[in-house]
This record gives C-alpha cells, structure tokens and sequence, in this order.
C-alpha cells in the first residue's frame, strides 16, 4: 500500500468513529445540549471582572463564571471549565440565561430552570448543572461581599435544603 492509500484508510476510520461518537451523543443527550456543547458562547477568562469564582465539583471538573456589572446587572458573563460535554452545555446555556438579568434574578436561577433549558441531562450528567449554578452563585457571594452586603442573598439552596431538613 502507498502512502496516499494508508492516508485514505486512515482518514475513513476516523470518519466512522467520529460518526459513531455522533449517533451515541445523539441518543444520549437532547439537542439543545449538543448544541451549546458543539458551540458554546461566552467561553473565556473576562480581563478585570467585577465578579468570579472557580469551584471544583464532586466529579473533578473545574467551572469557572466571570462577570462584568453595571447597575446591579450582569453586562457581560463568560465561563470556562475542564468538564465534559454536558458541563461545558450548562455553562454555556447558564450564561445565556443570566446575561443581562438583575443580580437578584440570577441569584434565583435554579438547577432545574438550567436543566429545564437544556430539555434535560441524563441521570449521570445532573451534576453537571448542579456545579453551573454553585460557581455561578459564588460569584454572586463574591460581588456581595466586595461591596460590604451581608448576609448572602446567593445562598446555595442545595445547603439551605439540607440546613432545613436538619432543624
């Protein structure tokens, strides 16, 4: 065989797998979540922001949320994360659904509205969301905080939850 000929079968196998990953994400997850994991926006480490946070999840995947404010609203808000498909989709989608809102009103974006957005994620990808909304609302806590607010307003609910049901 030739170069070319090794080149040729080379660049069909590859074609199949990537065909084959397709079907699979395809049946596995909504299109609305392939699409922003195909083509996220707002990805990026905003220069200066008014607000960021980095949280580690309970998988190891990193999300970041950085936002610029102006008159107690999110102008501009950009993500980045190490994670998979589905977090990469919940970062991009949680962005969407902030920008331009009240602190306030993102601050009350939960992880089923996210996952709502997305038309769902499978039972193993549910923390992904869950992640999205816990960076998104330490930034939130961190703007407060560099403005003097206290106590949060940005609670995390999962930890509100639980402080509820132990009392």
């Amino acid at each position: 065989m030739s170069d070319s000929e090794d080149g040729s079968e080379f660049e069909r196998m590859v074609e199949e797998i990537q065909k084959k990953i397709t079907r699979e994400e395809e049946a596995l997850y909504s299109k609305k979540v392939l699409e922003e994991y195909r083509k996220p926006r707002n990805v990026g480490r905003m220069k200066d922001p008014d607000a960021f946070a980095v949280v580690k999840g309970s998988c190891g995947d990193t999300m970041e949320f950085y936002l610029k404010i102006e008159n107690d609203k999110a102008r501009r808000i950009e993500f980045m994360t190490d994670g998979c498909g589905a977090t990469i989709a919940c970062g991009s989608k949680l962005t969407k659904m902030a920008e331009g809102k009240t602190l306030h009103d993102i601050g009350r974006i939960e992880e089923e509205d996210l996952l709502k957005s997305l038309d769902g994620l499978p039972e193993e990808n549910l923390h992904c969301a869950e992640l999205s909304i816990k960076a998104l609302r330490e930034a939130l806590r961190m703007y407060e905080g560099k403005k003097g607010d206290s106590p949060s307003r940005f609670k995390d609910n999962a930890m509100e939850t639980a402080r509820k049901s132990a009392s």
